[in-house]
């Protein structure tokens, strides 16, 4: 076969066999087809898109690029199930999910990643958890699933290496929004880490990469098609993104936030997604007769315990210290800590969750680039959210802050990031679809 062929092919609309995708993908990873012809490969696909056939193929080609987990060793005859979300502001989603889910007696291992920009990673709010690591060799992976049922661990570089390679291409040549290419990255990874059963969380609104619902609904469906081309069961909730989801943007106060939802004591938009979320991975496999039991399930590992011990047990096995979860405040904190008056008077009718998670990350909470050291301490906890009523000088929201001078930067931000109108608004919904195959 020639690259350029395939390059053609797909320039002019044609749909590319599987055994093309399979050429292309082992020519990138190996080097034999260079970044110039994947670059114009990648725009092509941007401008002609992908059939749902062609996305799984490419899907499946860069799953099999590098090393493949298979964990169905490690406990026979269990279903590996995962949940993946698109990323958010104050996405603190796994951090309870996988403790509940694992309570269950669903076994739980994750590969997650860190963040970048104004979207959290589940990794770096981990490591705000003194002698916590995700360095885990694939073998005490193996053994902590195997013993405790729930393991979070940083992706390997062996694991779908050709995903990397493309994903540092389309970052510089434009071609990062194209859909097939998205669903691609994500599921490849997915897949490649063992995944049996998916639940997708894919976020809508200013705070999330889909800012409309139309968007959101597009990759949601792509990639539930993927999965069940590629003989997986996938499912996808589309969750409001438009404001911060909780009250905690930033990495120690999202910890705490999710050791208050496994006593149950979680602000109510969280709670709810955290329920549904763990409630769909316990139907997608099989754990649950039908919704009601899985929500019983659920409800009943947070009210007895169960699900905040799995938590301990999890962390102390990765070498995090217990005491931390035990007693939270013991948690890194800011020094300084500043309200945020409002304005003026009336009902708070949007809050830019993009403009908080970017005042997280100028705090010191997020990175601007890759490698850039992080502060766990930092971060913004709100006091108001949409449909809250406010008078002039209440707090919107309170800024955790290294020095006074970042702490008043902060405050300008966030005071424009509020709109307060005199008439009343309606809260949120959390759930906003959920697409199925």
């Amino acid at each position: 076969m020639n690259p350029v062929d395939i390059i053609i092919k797909k320039r002019d609309g044609g749909e590319l066999t599987r055994a093309e995708i399979d050429f292309f993908i082992q020519g990138m990873t190996s080097g034999a087809i260079p970044d110039y012809q994947v670059a114009a490969w990648a725009m092509a696909v941007y401008f002609q898109g992908m059939s749902a056939q062609e996305t799984a193929d490419l899907t499946l080609a860069m799953a099999a690029s590098g090393e493949q987990l298979d964990l169905h060793d490690v406990i026979p005859g269990a279903m590996i199930v995962d949940k993946h979300s698109s990323g958010g502001v104050g996405d603190k989603t796994t951090l309870a999910v996988g403790p509940i889910v694992a309570a269950c007696g669903l076994p739980v291992g994750k590969m997650s990643g860190r963040g970048l920009s104004f979207s959290g990673g589940t990794i770096d709010k981990l490591e705000s958890i003194r002698g916590w690591t995700a360095e885990l060799s694939e073998e005490q992976f193996r053994t902590q699933l195997r013993e405790i049922g729930l393991v979070v661990a940083a992706q390997t570089a062996d694991l779908a290496p050709a995903d990397k390679s493309l994903y540092a291409l389309r970052d510089v040549t434009g071609t990062v929004p194209s859909l097939p290419l998205i669903a691609a990255s994500i599921m490849s990874k997915k897949l490649a880490a063992g995944t049996d059963a998916i639940v997708l969380d894919v976020k809508c609104g200013r705070g999330a990469f889909m800012e409309t619902l139309d968007d959101a609904r597009a990759l949601a469906r792509l990639m539930v098609a993927i999965g069940t081309l590629a003989r997986r069961k996938v499912t996808a909730l589309i969750t409001q993104m438009e404001q911060p989801l909780g009250l905690a943007v930033g990495n120690a106060l999202e910890v705490k936030e999710a050791i208050a939802t496994l006593h149950g004591n979680g602000p109510a938009d969280f709670q709810e997604l955290v329920q549904r979320v763990a409630s769909e991975m316990l139907i997608l496999a099989g754990a649950a007769a039908n919704s009601d039991d899985a929500q019983s399930q659920v409800q009943r590992a947070i009210d007895s315990g169960a699900a905040f011990d799995k938590l301990r047990a999890f962390v102390s096995a990765q070498g995090g210290d217990p005491v931390q979860l035990e007693h939270p405040e013991n948690l890194p904190g800011a020094p300084v800590q500043l309200a945020v008056p409002a304005p003026v008077s009336g009902y708070v009718h949007r809050v830019d969750a993009r403009e908080v998670g970017l005042t997280s990350v100028a705090l010191g909470g997020g990175r601007q680039k890759k490698g850039d050291a992080i502060d766990p301490a930092v971060g913004i906890v709100l006091a108001a959210k949409v449909g809250s009523e406010v008078n002039a000088g209440d707090p919107l929201c309170t800024v955790h802050a290294r020095t006074e001078e970042a702490a008043h930067d902060a405050t300008r931000r966030l005071q424009a990031a509020f709109t307060i109108a005199p008439t009343p608004a309606d809260p949120l919904p959390i759930i906003l679809d959920h697409v199925t195959a």
